[in-house]
């Protein structure tokens, strides 16, 4: 479901405009995250720490409106959530495949539903693309400090992409880099830190 929100009175209106303008509106940023807690939760649950993370920044865009904005037939709507759309190793291949799911239940309800359904998907994308989703990927074999992600030029492509690679120790903390492409027409760097905000006190309750 989607709100339709009217572009003359939409309060984002001067700054979706002025994007609108820029030839290439997309952006990307990486930052530190703390998942000490996180790691030390889903280890004492058998849970994976990749679903995990996926359930929580799920809920963390969710609760920032600037990240469900799209459009539909040009007209800016707001989302009523944002669901997550995830890659996946296929066991014993070098190969991937792409598994978009509601976010729903529990932390450990995902994550059970989350492995389900990525263990029985045979296609390698089971879902037409949809202006809905969150894109996320992990390179669990590096450090990672940048992104970007390979697109069709859309200008009109609101889908939040998100990435992380390999947590890392420092000191008894465990550290990753998460990073996010968006676009400006749509988000600006105060709902990432409103994100990160929320992604943070999600880890800390858990």
């Amino acid at each position: 479901m989607a709100l339709k929100i009217n572009p003359d009175s939409w309060q984002r209106k001067e700054l979706f405009d002025f994007f609108s303008g820029v030839s290439n509106p997309f952006y990307s940023v990486t930052f530190r995250l703390n998942v000490t807690q996180l790691y030390a939760f889903a280890k004492a649950q058998d849970m994976s720490f990749y679903y995990s993370l996926i359930y929580l920044s799920t809920k963390a865009i969710n609760s920032v409106e600037a990240f469900r904005y799209a459009l539909s037939n040009g007209k800016p709507v707001l989302l009523d959530r944002r669901c997550p759309s995830f890659t996946d190793l296929n066991p014993d291949t070098e190969n991937f495949h792409i598994v978009p799911m509601p976010c729903e239940g529990s932390i450990q309800d995902f994550c059970r539903a989350a492995r389900e359904r990525s263990r029985t998907q045979k296609t390698f994308l089971n879902q037409e693309d949809t202006a809905d989703l969150i894109y996320f990927s992990c390179l669990p074999w590096v450090e990672l400090t940048a992104l970007t992600n390979e697109r069709d030029f859309d200008p009109d492509d609101a889908v939040p992409r998100i990435a992380w690679g390999k947590y890392y120790n420092e000191g008894k903390k465990k550290i990753l880099h998460m990073s996010m492409e968006l676009n400006h027409r749509f988000v600006d760097g105060l709902h990432i830190g409103r994100f990160n905000e929320a992604l943070c006190a999600g880890i800390d309750a858990l």
